[in-house]
């Protein structure tokens, strides 16, 4: 039965099929689609082959209004999307003159029009022009039958966008879609669980009005909070209380919303104080500050760092005791303490922080496995605390220095906001 007022997306393509491609397109159109309050239930990506395109559009006809097509619209053999959506719907194609006018003028820059073009001039009659103004692949806007609607769209993301928004987004509003918005903010949390985190807002992810969804990624956890409004105003005064109660019950573990990484939390909170940070790393090799420095104008806040891979370099441009290296082992709390404050007072900032673990896959020992991590954070008042993690090695090595950096950006932020 057909979802009212619902899209679907589907992407034609062996390449995508393949893995060549990544398939941005559908990631943007389902965004342009919430944006327009149009809920959509179904993607589908389908190779190029005439039969199992037309049985798509069977099942996606009996459950969408609106069906939107990316690919399979130039002038090579495989281009069948146009084609097989005429024979399905058992319309002739016509060739339409201001479209081959529209192809001999943009082919006379690319080496001349050839008689394979003129394939793209075809559209089933009653279709209306999708213009194309960055490429040769004109679209269409098609209504086969009363109550449904077919856009079409090349491939190429950058054309596609264009389309989509100076053509299809007007129709849309025109034929009376659009009228809401579908809007959502994403809470990020670090150091929490996913199962834990749905158990202490269990009560809001059982709601329907807003709907709250937990759900984890690339070692940290979501909450997204999605609204239906007729603007995003509304929408954000609807979010807005059950936020504030989520953070409530959450604290500290959430860190940010949407874009936010913790990178930018912590250099939120640093020029908030007006204060900078060193940074002492060993396992992780530099990937805490690339983090930090990867956002523009982190000059104001990060002094700089040392990699502290050998010994020798923690003792000598850090200050770590050569005593406590040979008793503790260069992975320990202790090391950890002193190589924060090394590396805070070797550069003058007002905080330090410091990694040193083990990342695999070799270097274990019986007492210290693969992924044991200690992690040091020397404050502006000279007090040193520390950490230790103990990661799962399974993953591979980059994901316990992924984690480890991560984790010490978390470390960071807590302290600054615990001590004001």
């Amino acid at each position: 039965m057909t979802e009212t007022m619902s899209a679907e997306i589907i992407c034609v393509g062996t390449e995508l099929l393949l893995g060549e491609i990544l398939n941005s397109n559908a990631q943007f159109l389902a965004q342009q689609l919430a944006s327009l309050g149009i809920p959509h239930y179904y993607q589908t990506v389908v190779g190029d082959n005439p039969t199992r395109i037309k049985k798509v559009v069977a099942i996606a006809c009996d459950r969408a209004r609106l069906l939107i097509f990316t690919g399979g619209l130039g002038p090579t053999p495989d281009d069948l999307t146009t084609e097989t959506l005429a024979d399905f719907f058992q319309a002739p194609l016509e060739e339409r003159p201001e479209i081959i006018a529209d192809l001999e003028r943009k082919y006379a820059h690319r080496g001349g029009f050839s008689p394979s073009n003129r394939k793209q001039a075809l559209l089933p009659v009653g279709a209306q022009i999708l213009p194309n103004p960055l490429g040769t692949a004109p679209g269409m806007i098609w209504q086969p039958r009363t109550g449904l609607i077919i856009l079409t769209f090349p491939g190429v993301p950058a054309e596609m966008k264009q389309m989509w928004q100076e053509t299809a987004v007007p129709f849309l509003r025109s034929q009376g879609w659009g009228k809401e918005v579908i809007y959502s903010r994403v809470l990020r949390f670090w150091g929490i669980p996913e199962s834990v985190l749905a158990e202490k807002v269990a009560a809001y992810i059982a709601r329907e009005h807003p709907t709250v969804a937990p759900y984890a990624g690339n070692g940290e956890t979501r909450l997204r909070i999605t609204v239906r409004a007729k603007d995003e105003a509304e929408a954000q005064q609807l979010i807005q209380p059950i936020e504030a109660e989520i953070r409530q019950i959450v604290g500290l573990d959430c860190y940010g919303v949407d874009e936010d990484t913790l990178a930018s939390a912590v250099a939120r909170l640093l020029q908030e104080r007006h204060q900078t940070v060193a940074v002492a790393e060993s396992c992780t090799g530099g990937g805490l500050g690339e983090m930090l420095t990867r956002l523009a104008g982190s000059s104001l806040y990060f002094k700089g760092g040392v990699i502290a891979y050998a010994n020798e370099v923690k003792v000598n441009l850090l200050g770590v005791s050569p005593q406590d290296l040979e008793q503790e082992g260069a992975v320990s709390a202790v090391v950890a303490a002193q190589m924060a404050l090394g590396v805070k007072r070797r550069l003058a900032s007002d905080w330090g922080v410091s990694i040193t673990g083990i990342a695999g896959p070799g270097g274990a020992t019986l007492t210290k496995p693969v992924g044991l991590v200690y992690i040091g954070v020397a404050l502006p008042n000279g007090e040193v605390i520390t950490r230790e993690f103990r990661i799962s090695g399974q993953r591979g090595r980059d994901w316990v220095r992924h984690l480890s950096a991560m984790n010490a950006l978390d470390v960071l932020r807590r302290q600054l906001l615990v001590n004001p």
